[in-house]
């Protein structure tokens, strides 16, 4: 080989690692997952199947894995509530790309996919006894932005003096002393960037009645909520998984879910 295409050589291995180094550096952002599975640093999967697309309710139950291990529930499934009109596609981790309908402001629909779980949000000093998750205790200047016309729409924000609010502040605070937001947990939809008119404000929250749908959270009953809250730890990266059972059914295996064997008592 002479000089000058052992050069042209080393400058195109050297592109290729380039390439690839780049790749594999960004291939856990949702863009480059959607068609992957459930990260393996993934230790603690929230899942949750429901009838249909079209159903309200359904079931939810906690699984855990370690490195390189088959995922293990924790405990039975509890009964969950969701959008008044069912599910449909979200923007997360998984689900993105998938054809078909996806989630809009006000479609009454909790997104279907799987996400990232964020932070908890409560008008309590702490969380319940037992709880060891990031949190933060929600203030009269507090508010989430459910306007997609707003530059900040999806996104929490506090407000510098909420005695002088600015005019979108009174429709966007943070309620105060309401039995169903007592503890919101986020779950990271449409998050990594929020799209205008993508969906907002999405919760796992105590449910209002026992049959009553919401606006696209996932609610349960409050001791329920109270038990995900004292198992859900920060290092295990958390993440929430919603699907139809067909879905399901046909997705559990490219996204690395629990096996149908394994998740038999929510199937059933």
């Amino acid at each position: 080989m002479d000089a000058m295409n052992f050069a042209a050589a080393n400058v195109w291995r050297w592109a290729l690692l380039t390439l690839s180094a780049c790749i594999w550096a960004i291939s856990g952002s949702p863009a480059l997952r959607a068609a992957g599975d459930v990260s393996a640093n993934v230790q603690q999967l929230i899942v949750s199947v429901a009838p249909s697309w079209d159903t309200h309710n359904g079931k939810l139950q906690l699984f855990e894995r370690s490195s390189g291990q088959p995922w293990k529930a924790v405990g039975s499934p509890w009964a969950v509530l969701y959008g008044k009109n069912g599910l449909v596609w979200g923007r997360g981790e998984l689900g993105s790309d998938e054809p078909g309908v996806h989630k809009t402001e006000k479609d009454k629909r909790a997104p279907a996919g799987v996400f990232k779980i964020g932070r908890i949000y409560t008008y309590d000093k702490s969380l319940p006894e037992g709880a060891n998750y990031p949190y933060h205790t929600v203030s009269t200047a507090d508010a989430w932005v459910d306007d997609p016309s707003s530059p900040d729409y999806n996104r929490f924000l506090t407000i510098p003096d909420p005695a002088n609010p600015p005019p979108w502040f009174e429709k966007a605070k943070m309620r105060q002393n309401d039995f169903a937001y007592r503890w919101l947990v986020e779950i990271r939809h449409n998050s990594d960037p929020p799209v205008a008119g993508g969906g907002s404000a999405i919760f796992f929250h105590i449910r209002r009645g026992v049959d009553r749908p919401t606006a696209g959270c996932t609610t349960m009953a409050e001791n329920d909520l109270v038990r995900l809250v004292r198992w859900l730890r920060a290092d295990k990266n958390p993440h929430y998984v919603l699907l139809p059972k067909s879905e399901y059914e046909h997705k559990w295996k490219t996204w690395g879910l629990p096996t149908p064997d394994e998740a038999a008592a929510l199937l059933n």
